[in-house]
């Protein structure tokens, strides 16, 4: 039994190993969330006022329904161009020369000659050069419909949504999720993703051609276990 022990713990550190090498999500709030039921008005009262109760999240010169409550949708228009360039360059040098004269004064062939009537020189020097370039460039453009999860006590909208398409056996999603500032939104309720605050954006693929492009948990366990030795 000890023995059968100290072959299964290896074992479970080897799975653990493997599971805990998945990334997380980078959308950690859900994506969907249903809107509050509002009381039946079997009336609408006319009270001849320009606010209406019913018209409070409307636009004043046109009848367009602004999101601003729990389950309220909109579109976020996906613009994302970013290009990062990082150059760095570095060289050193450094030399130096010692000699030093014996004093002299023996007489030569003598054990003491050989200690006092004695030359020494050194010489030594090192140097450095080294560079490095890095350059990195992601563009994405889309347009994504999402669903105001939470109302922040300022008025602004936590929202979120996904899109998957299936196509030959294999499952591709688009998540996103940020905060909006009721402010942004334009025409058609669309705004844009460069005003969402804190905007998780994420593509993620499954199927077999995201199988075969990638490492499988063995190969990922292998990995880890064998770089230790």
């Amino acid at each position: 039994m000890p023995a059968l022990l100290r072959l299964a713990l290896p074992a479970a550190c080897v799975v653990l190993a493997a599971c805990s090498s998945t990334p997380p999500s980078l959308v950690n709030v859900p994506v969907m969330a249903a809107p509050a039921v509002q009381p039946m008005f079997l009336e609408q009262p006319a009270n001849g006022a320009i606010f209406q109760a019913h018209m409070a999240n409307s636009t004043l010169f046109s009848g367009e329904r602004r999101p601003r409550a729990i389950g309220d949708t909109m579109k976020v228009d996906i613009a994302e161009n970013i290009r990062a360039t990082q150059k760095q360059t570095g060289e050193t040098s450094r030399e130096s020369k010692l000699a030093t004269k014996g004093p002299g004064g023996a007489k030569a062939g003598t054990a003491l000659a050989s200690l006092i009537n004695v030359d020494a020189t050194a010489a030594g020097s090192d140097s450095f050069k080294g560079s490095g370039n890095t350059e990195t460039a992601n563009t994405f453009n889309a347009q994504l419909a999402v669903t105001v999860i939470n109302v922040l006590p300022n008025g602004h909208l936590l929202v979120a949504g996904e899109r998957s398409m299936g196509l030959a056996g294999g499952v591709t999603t688009l998540r996103f999720s940020g905060i909006v500032n009721p402010r942004d939104i334009g025409t058609g309720n669309v705004v844009a993703s460069r005003d969402v605050v804190n905007a998780n954006l994420e593509n993620v693929a499954r199927g077999d051609v995201s199988e075969a492009s990638s490492r499988s948990w063995l190969q990922r366990v292998l990995a880890r276990t064998l770089s230790i030795w």
